[in-house]
């Protein structure tokens, strides 16, 4: 959410910055959320002036009774009733009218930075740069899913029984492997000086607006019925929602967190569900990495998040690409992306592997984290990006280490986690 100080004096900048984003149906929302707070100024403006005459005229009932002034005394009481009266008809305004002025300021995208560039969709994203040699192997990659199905890794059938499309079974190997990917990501970041975090895989509504624009909660997030619970999409929820109406110390930031979940949503649109394999699942797990920090260090943080992923995967053999996310592929709140994209050598092109984000001060904003220094308080800065999401990484991991006889090479990085083994052999 934008700063309504920003808006009244750049109403321009915020239109424009909507057409970037190629929304112009929310061009009306600026005027109306300025006039909205006209409103609600003018009507606090207007309350304090009368309790102003409220508080001075009690004052001066019991000058006049002690005068013997009753008459007198008793009009200026029917005066503090009118008062009285006109303050609560004005106050019974504001919760209609700030009500409509946060629905309004919730839709209004946070302003980009300005090296973002502008497109209208992700066939607008920009390659940056590479990392590794993509490798096409002299033999075929087959799919995913039947590289699993050699090792009895995925059963699919069962947990469409169980729980319906979008859902999956690892077994053996292939789930040990998808562990070892998650356990190695937890200790690479702490290695790294992030504090490791389990959260809530839960969350009330408030803090699910607080993290995340509406269209976003719409399609991604599963309510608990008859709760004020949500299932998490992924930790960064309830990681920031931790920090909800707090004041940080400002010798305490940045805060450097990493968190492990599983993660829940219905991705609803017009993608779907893959129903062979793992790519797009309604349930996964990932390691997720956030930082806090103040406003002039948030692009460092950002530079230094995503070329973590990128250092990661590069571990596991996996070659990647950073992609920057063009305008109108950044969700609302966020004022600069980048997706790190791993080789598939099946497809022989990249696919997303992670993302990662800053978005300012609009998720701080929204939640009331602020930090404290000499100077008064200010609100912080949030970031956030993917370590691993598995299977999706698990399938950059089993396809670039893919042998021509069906045999899985375990990377160096992970063979402490799984037992001391090199090779996982298929079973048929």
């Amino acid at each position: 959410m934008l700063d309504i100080k920003f808006v009244r004096e750049n109403p321009e900048i915020v239109k424009e910055n909507i057409k970037k984003k190629f929304q112009d149906e929310k061009l009306p929302l600026v005027d109306e959320v300025i006039e909205l707070d006209r409103q609600i100024r003018a009507i606090k403006t207007e309350v304090e002036g009368l309790k102003a005459q409220k508080n001075k005229a009690s004052g001066e009932i019991g000058k006049l009774m002690r005068e013997g002034k009753k008459d007198e005394a008793q009009k200026v009481k029917e005066s503090v009733g009118e008062y009285a009266n006109k303050i609560d008809e004005l106050d019974a305004k504001l919760p209609s009218l700030n009500e409509e002025f946060l629905k309004k300021m919730y839709v209004i995208p946070n302003i980009v930075d300005p090296s973002v560039p502008v497109g209208k969709d992700d066939s607008f994203n920009v390659e940056v740069q590479r990392f590794g040699e993509p490798v096409v192997p002299p033999y075929e990659v087959p799919f995913h899913a039947d590289i699993m199905a050699r090792f009895d890794g995925l059963d699919k059938d069962a947990s469409a029984r169980t729980s319906g499309n979008g859902f999956y079974y690892l077994v053996g190997d292939i789930a040990r492997l998808h562990s070892a990917m998650l356990a190695y990501a937890r200790d690479y970041m702490c290695d790294n000086g992030f504090t490791y975090v389990i959260p809530p895989f839960m969350i009330h509504g408030d803090v699910v607006n607080g993290v995340m624009s509406f269209a976003e909660m719409e399609n991604m997030m599963y309510k608990i019925e008859g709760e004020d619970l949500y299932l998490i999409g992924t930790s960064e929820h309830s990681m920031i929602g931790r920090f909800k109406g707090q004041i940080i110390k400002d010798q305490q930031l940045p805060l450097t967190l990493t968190s492990y979940s599983p993660c829940f949503r219905k991705e609803v649109g017009a993608h779907g569900i893959e129903e062979r394999g793992v790519y797009r699942v309604h349930q996964f797990e990932k390691e997720e990495m956030i930082v806090i920090c103040k406003p002039e260090d948030s692009m460092t943080w950002y530079n230094k998040l995503w070329k973590l992923t990128v250092d990661y995967f590069r571990s596991l053999d996996v070659p990647v690409r950073q992609l920057e996310c063009c305008t109108g592929d950044l969700a609302d709140l966020k004022v600069k992306s980048c997706d790190v994209e791993a080789w598939s050598p099946r497809q022989q092109k990249y696919f997303e592997v992670g993302s990662c984000s800053t978005l300012g001060d609009a998720q701080a904003r929204r939640l009331g984290i602020r930090y404290k220094d000499q100077d008064g308080t200010h609100l912080c800065h949030t970031l956030n990006n993917t370590v691993v999401a598995s299977p999706r990484g698990l399938i950059a991991v089993i396809e670039n280490n893919y042998n021509e006889d069906g045999s899985i090479n375990v990377p160096q990085a992970l063979q402490p986690y799984m037992g001391g083994k090199k090779v996982l052999k298929p079973i048929k």
